[in-house]
């Protein structure tokens, strides 16, 4: 395989949803999983499309309980394309199944550069002959209602006929996940189906509560001249059916075309989604068009994203951005969404939108600031539904939901199923309040590496402001420590909902929680007194803030309250109280314990007893911060973070972590790099292996882990670069990892396009292109140096092999 293509060969359907995952293809309006045409959802396959931002809410009973779910809705399926072979004048064969002995060679074929996936299988009938299939598909990157499917049927050594039926299919479900099976899955409902000739059939249909119209059009035609022996359209009940009978000789190819449009009610500039489906599939150009203005547009786009590492590392950190931005196109600029967790590529999480933003835009923020922007502006039209729900909860501020969907209100679960135990238990995961801060650090960290100072000073800091305001206000004054304090919250690790024994969730003083407030209330205070006045108090008026309530956000951010133990940064308060768990003794007993929360619980035990974290909590700081940045955060709330606690910190946590998230050892990875360690790269790797190997066992062919595979890229892009975009300049301090140590990219800094980072034999080269824009001042190990446009400086990168050689002992 090139580093551009990724091959699977044979058919093996213990791994197909696997593979489907892998091999979705989508432009950022909409994503179909790489399914196999002829067959429809089952125990092996599961074909879907989902349109970004189209959900639907439905209620259900489980187990005696009445819950409400919202989920991404599997859309119906224009995939669905099947043949068989005609074997007497009046009898055909069975329509062709993959689970048959008949088939052979079976293989795909991924083309990342040009963002097509291609089939191709021999199929052999004993009383007929052999028949070559090739079937490549795309879904158009340059017009995001448009995808298409071309099939070539060769003969190798018999001449008859063939039955192609074309359909689509209404009659799907929610089916992705097994575990939601006690749920209400029937989101697509009113279906109805007709036909316009020459030979287009068309089908429409609402999602169940949210009445959102769906149209899809499907062209299906006999190409290359060749004319088919019939043709007939057939609109059913919920199924749209066009069949051609397609005669075939030996080594005389039968191409057979299938153009698909997809529209929705919440498109804009249309007026009926049908009657665009429709004119949009019957007046497309044919496969061949289709396909070079396709390619074109993806070529666009690797010129803007692309980057080059040598080997293996590379090959995946490409497959990542591939399917990045598959789910996150320049189309997602004109669209309402989000960033869902598992991309639109599966139904895990029900495609909900966590707080894996905070890993997914620090990449898009130097190469997509429009796509960054557009995703902010998803949480900023959401804000109104945030302040109502820190009313709700008697706070004031911005309360945004841990789990995000159409319209911003929590749609977290308040019970979940544990697989291991059968049992229903209480959700606490919407005490992540942690998520505002990831919200507000986007807002930062877009404006600063975009240079757009008029969404800082407007939206940004409406965001920025509602969210400090519900930590100042969350925080409470403990006069026996002289200090602030957040009570009741979850942190990212997410295994302790609570005390062991408590009557109420929640912990108090998570460290994560508290230094990122701290953070969030600090950068708006300097935001504050950078503002225009005119525009401070227009903002105060707005939102009813009175100046004189700033002076108690300043004494906040200065006195919340880091726990510590032994040491070292606690993870929250009375996390030194908590046992120390048989490490071993697990690991032995189950093999893998990433869900070390759902073994205890099936156990009859619980997680919240022990000092096990799920995934980094603590550690995230390191991630998010620079190491000198991470040491200011912390004197100002009063404590001296040296190289040394720090240090002490990442290794007690290391040794306490099950990784059962795939962010953890991406995090782990990258706070390990800055801190210059050998086993670093152990971590890394894992990361990048992560969807690819299906590391959690089953969980990708749920969707891919889009946090994590866009947290590799920020990893090269920011973590082993040491980039920073701030105080009007770039900074770099790169850090040592030998398996990456060569690599260039180009980043959008400002209205700069193209800025050229490039790494290798220890120096590290700045290229900004020629243009009339102002020159680029990089900081390089404190020492700052001047870019012109149009100049390449080559800078060495200070060698700090000695100075850290204790530390990596």
């Amino acid at each position: 395989m090139s580093e551009w293509t990724w091959e699977w060969t044979g058919y093996d359907p213990a791994a197909e949803r696997l593979r489907e995952s892998l091999c979705t293809l989508g432009n950022g309006y909409f994503a179909t999983r790489g399914a196999l045409p002829e067959c429809r959802a089952g125990l092996v396959h599961y074909p879907a499309t989902y349109v970004a931002g189209c959900y639907d809410r439905l209620e259900s009973t489980v187990a005696g309980r009445h819950v409400v779910n919202e989920d991404l809705v599997n859309l119906p399926n224009w995939l669905l394309l099947r043949f068989r072979l005609r074997r007497t004048a009046d009898t055909w064969g069975p329509w062709f199944s993959p689970h048959t002995p008949t088939l052979l060679d079976h293989r795909h074929v991924l083309d990342l550069r040009h963002g097509t996936l291609t089939r191709s299988f021999r199929h052999t009938d004993h009383r007929t002959g052999s028949l070559r299939v090739e079937q490549t598909r795309l879904v158009h990157m340059g017009d995001p209602h448009l995808a298409a499917l071309r099939t070539v049927f060769t003969a190798e050594d018999w001449s008859g006929e063939i039955e192609v039926e074309s359909a689509l299919d209404g009659e799907v479900i929610n089916g992705n996940v097994h575990r939601y099976r006690s749920l209400n899955r029937h989101h697509v409902t009113h279906v109805r189906t007709g036909a316009r000739d020459p030979g287009t059939v068309w089908l429409t249909c609402r999602t169940s509560s949210s009445d959102v119209v769906v149209a899809m059009a499907a062209r299906t035609k006999l190409t290359a001249g060749r004319v088919p022996a019939t043709s007939q359209l057939r609109p059913g009940r919920c199924r749209a059916v066009h069949r051609l009978v397609v005669p075939v000789a030996p080594n005389l190819p039968a191409h057979v075309e299938k153009t698909f449009a997809l529209h929705t009610s919440r498109d804009t500039a249309i007026s009926d989604p049908l009657g665009e489906a429709v004119d949009r599939a019957s007046t497309a150009a044919d496969f061949p068009g289709l396909l070079e203005t396709h390619v074109s547009a993806w070529e666009r786009l690797w010129r803007r994203a692309d980057f080059q590492v040598p080997g293996e590392a590379g090959r995946i950190l490409r497959f990542h951005l591939f399917h990045v931005l598959q789910t996150l196109s320049p189309h997602t600029a004109d669209l309402d969404v989000g960033v869902p967790a598992r991309g639109l590529h599966g139904e895990a999480y029900r495609g909900h939108v966590f707080w894996d933003e905070l890993f997914v835009l620090p990449y898009l923020d130097l190469h997509f600031p429009e796509v960054s922007r557009a995703l902010l502006n998803y949480r900023y039209r959401r804000l109104p539904r945030a302040l109502a729900a820190a009313r709700a909860a008697g706070r004031s501020g911005a309360m945004y939901p841990w789990q995000s969907g159409s319209n911003g209100r929590e749609e977290s679960q308040e019970w979940h199923l544990n697989p291991a135990s059968g049992r229903w238990l209480p959700d606490n995961s919407r005490l992540q309040h942690h998520v505002g801060s990831a919200i507000a650090y986007n807002v930062w960290q877009y404006c600063e590496a975009s240079g757009d100072t008029e969404y800082l000073h407007t939206r940004g800091a409406e965001m920025l402001l509602q969210i400090a305001r519900f930590w100042v206000d969350l925080a409470e004054y403990d006069p026996g420590t002289g200090r602030y304090r957040i009570r009741g919250v979850v942190g990212p690790d997410e295994y302790h909902d609570g005390y062991p024994g408590a009557a109420r969730p929640g912990l108090d003083d998570n460290a994560y929680t508290n230094v990122t407030a701290a953070w969030v209330i600090t950068r708006t205070l300097e935001l504050l007194r950078r503002l225009p006045a005119w525009r401070r108090d227009e903002l105060f008026h707005r939102v009813r803030l009175d100046a004189g309530e700033l002076p108690r956000w300043d004494e906040v951010s200065r006195l919340l309250r880091v726990p510590f133990h032994e040491g070292v940064v606690s993870q929250f308060a009375g996390y030194d109280d908590l046992a120390e768990l048989d490490w071993a003794a697990y690991r032995d007993r189950y093999g893998t314990i990433r869900r070390l929360d759902r073994i205890l619980e099936a156990e009859g035990d619980t997680v919240n007893r022990y000092k096990a974290s799920k995934q980094a909590d603590v550690l995230m700081l390191g991630y998010l911060f620079s190491p000198a940045e991470l040491r200011a955060l912390f004197r100002r709330l009063g404590h001296d973070l040296t190289d040394d606690v720090w240090r002490s910190t990442v290794d007690y946590y290391l040794r306490r972590t099950s990784h059962g998230s795939t962010l953890s050892e991406l995090v782990h990875g990258l706070v390990l790099a800055k801190a210059r360690r050998a086993d670093a790269w152990q971590y890394v790797h894992e990361a990048l292996e992560a969807d690819i190997a299906d590391v959690q066992g089953g969980t990708t062919g749920e969707g891919v882990h889009l946090g994590a595979m866009a947290g590799t890229l920020d990893l090269l892009q920011r973590g082993l670069t040491g980039l920073e975009t701030r105080e009007d300049a770039l900074w770099l301090d790169p850090v040592p990892l030998p398996a990456l140590s060569e690599y260039r990219f180009t980043a959008r800094y400002r209205n700069h396009w193209g800025v050229g980072v490039r790494r290798r034999s220890g120096q590290v080269e700045i290229t900004v292109p020629d243009s009339e824009e102002s020159p680029i001042r990089v900081m390089l190990a404190g020492r700052p140096v001047t870019v012109a446009p149009g100049e390449t400086r080559t800078l060495p990168i200070p060698d700090v092999t000695a100075d850290h050689a204790s530390r990596d002992d």
